[in-house]
């Protein structure tokens, strides 16, 4: 795992001093991603250079060395990720007459890309990455992006001279990089808390899509390629599901062996390893079939909050014993979870709000004090359905589509002729033990599901933080971008559950989920892997019927067959938890002079870009227990946040 960071200007009149220079100040922005050797690379005729930062991981040696240049000296590369089946195709190249420097993959993919082309290699890679490839015969650029979005890549022209990097703070780096707020990308920012793809936060500046291959000539024409494409798997997989009728016993085995291969080429390191282990399904079957392959004990690491309702340390505690592995936990007071909180903007450097971005650095902080490596259960959920926003979607759903459209935006309507304390104040008549918290908020977020006129608003109505966006931003407009016009993805399943997951694995992975552990980690110089989310398990997994991913209600049934050989039931379940912190507590107590700083009215009117007025409403509505704001005001707090440290 490392970062990387280059640039390309066309004009070509820079000496190779100072494109080195320029470049290594690039580097040296993201060094948190590479603690281990940095270095730079250019072409002085061409105007372009590279740099990079190494956090090694295989090939400690000056091998492994970064930017390569390759054996023949026609290509260089700058790469971040781990390629899983290097061994395979090193042997293959070998057989080619390709003869290696080292035992790195950063050099197996230098050396295929040179001999095979960047679209086939890339098609036959297993594992996550980014990297910037120059081809000295063709004079082209390709930016690369794995399959599922791991690993990030940023891109665009700025001054006419074209950026390309792991994070936007790189290109700051630059004499001439002049950074402007998209507004567009900001306004889409607000309705998910993160700047979905292939937006960013600064115009003309972009997120290469996952699956994607970018290649930019001497005369600035660009072209993309996609050399995996998720409707294409589905396509094929639902062939497949129609000629296959597997016995559950087969899927579990199948499952099994599939998972293990996937955690195997996960745990060949050169440097010392964990796993995250929070002792729900994910996490514990990628700890149980890393220590059923290990002569040792497993390191895990869990951290716990004192607050009821946000600890599973003790779950984690128990699945570890179970297991047998080294577990590390760490009881946090919530001081200091909030104190990393002005720290966030600095290495989550474009607007991001997921709150369990908090505990995803103190896990990952935790870990790094005896690991360089740690293996995590995230892509589970996506995959073989276990989000809370299915099964109520698939409750729900089915029953209002029935329903005339405009009885349900009468029924909406009436609802909200009451505010929501005045739904409080009509529940005081049910005893306390019946009587739900927040009745007034939650009656008006089902007057928002009962007006949604399809299936793909609903969807969106469940993952929206603020359902008018425009409405914040001044001067905003809301892009429509695939795949959120919905037509190809809710048009594409017959199943509601089976269009939100794919939605999820489309846009909720790679720009929150993962971008929250790739930020998070890389902070600290951790490397995180994600076996849940090898390409093959992914395939496997939209292959599957339904019916063993949901059954009897409960979503993950396929994992839990398999957990179920190797952790007793009886220590996993129980209902979800996710993994946040109390913010909303926490802006009513500790943080609430914080807050009310980058949320005061004399601060946003002057300014300039957001409309104070909703924004001050939901916060006095917080404040006074009224409404639970928490999360779309988390996502105002860390935007302004963010605007702060980057004076814009």
């Amino acid at each position: 795992m490392c970062g990387l960071a280059g640039f390309w200007d066309f004009k070509a009149n820079i000496s190779k001093t100072e494109l080195l220079g320029i470049g290594q100040k690039m580097g040296k922005a993201i060094s948190h991603r590479g603690p281990d050797s940095e270095g730079a690379w250019c072409d002085e005729a061409l105007g372009l250079s590279f740099s990079h930062l190494r956090l090694a991981i295989v090939d400690l040696s000056e091998a492994g060395h970064q930017p390569m240049v390759s054996r023949s000296g026609g290509s260089v590369i700058v790469y971040n990720g781990e390629i899983y089946n290097a061994p395979e195709l090193r042997e293959a190249l070998s057989l080619e007459g390709c003869r290696f420097r080292g035992h790195s993959d950063t050099e197996v993919i230098l050396e295929a890309c040179e001999r095979w082309g960047v679209i086939a290699t890339c098609q036959k890679l297993i594992g996550m990455f980014a990297f910037a490839f120059w081809d000295k015969q063709t004079q082209q650029l390709f930016l690369a992006r794995d399959r599922l979005g791991i690993k990030p890549m940023y891109w665009g022209f700025n001054q006419g001279i074209l950026f390309f990097g792991s994070q936007l703070k790189s290109f700051k780096g630059h004499p001439h990089f002049k950074p402007e707020i998209d507004k567009e990308a900001l306004t889409a920012y607000f309705r998910f808390n993160y700047v979905p793809t292939p937006l960013s936060i600064f115009k003309n500046i972009q997120k290469l899509s996952p699956g994607s291959i970018l290649s930019i000539d001497r005369n600035q024409k660009t072209q993309e390629f996609r050399f995996w494409d998720l409707q294409d798997v589905i396509a094929r997989a639902k062939d497949n599901r129609l000629k296959a009728s597997c016995s559950d016993d087969a899927l579990i085995e199948e499952c099994d062996a599939l998972l293990r291969d996937a955690v195997k080429r996960r745990i060949v390191v050169d440097v010392p390893l964990g796993a995250f282990l929070s002792g729900g399904i994910d996490s514990s079957i990628v700890v149980a079939l890393m220590q059923t392959q290990s002569d040792r004990p497993i390191k895990t690491f869990t951290i716990g909050f004192h607050e009821a309702g946000y600890d599973e340390a003790k779950h984690a505690a128990a699945v570890a014993k179970h297991l047998g592995t080294e577990h590390h936990e760490l009881y946090l007071a919530s001081s200091e979870a909030q104190a990393i909180i002005p720290d966030i903007p600095n290495w989550c450097d474009e607007p991001f709000a997921d709150v369990s971005q908090i505990p995803t650095y103190l896990v990952s902080r935790l870990a790094r004090q005896q690991v360089t490596v740690s293996l995590s259960g995230d892509g589970g959920d996506e995959l073989f359905a276990g989000y809370n926003r299915y099964f109520v979607g698939q409750k729900l759903w089915p029953r209002l589509k029935v329903l005339p459209y405009w009885l349900r935006l009468l029924s909406a309507q009436g609802i909200r002729q009451f505010s929501p304390n005045q739904w409080d104040q009509f529940a005081k008549i049910l005893p306390n033990r019946l009587r739900p918290r927040l009745v007034g908020d939650k009656a008006h977020k089902l007057a928002d599901i009962l007006a949604v006129p399809n299936a793909g608003t609903f969807y969106k109505n469940l993952v929206s933080f603020w359902e008018e966006p425009a409405n914040l931003v001044l001067g905003g407009n809301e892009p429509v971008l695939y795949p959120w016009n919905f037509e190809s993805t809710f048009g594409h399943s017959n199943n509601f559950v089976e269009s939100m997951q794919i939605m999820d694995t489309l846009t909720y992975l790679p720009d929150d989920i993962l971008a929250k552990v790739d930020r998070a980690s890389m902070a600290v110089g951790l490397e995180a892997r994600v076996p849940l989310l090898d390409h093959r398990v992914v395939e496997f997994a939209y292959g599957l019927p339904m019916n063993v991913k949901i059954r009897n209600g409960q979503g993950k049934w396929l994992l839990r067959q398999v957990l179920n050989k190797y952790v007793p039931n009886s220590l996993i379940e129980r209902p979800k938890m996710g993994f946040g912190v109390p913010i909303d507590q926490w802006l009513r107590g500790p943080l609430r002079e914080w807050a009310e700083n980058l949320l005061s009215l004399q601060r946003l009117e002057s300014e300039g870009i957001l409309n104070p007025e909703p924004i001050r409403q939901r916060w006095a509505e917080h404040l006074s227990g009224q409404r639970n704001w928490q999360y779309s005001l988390w996502g105002v707090l860390m935007f302004q946040a963010w605007q702060e440290r980057w004076g814009l």
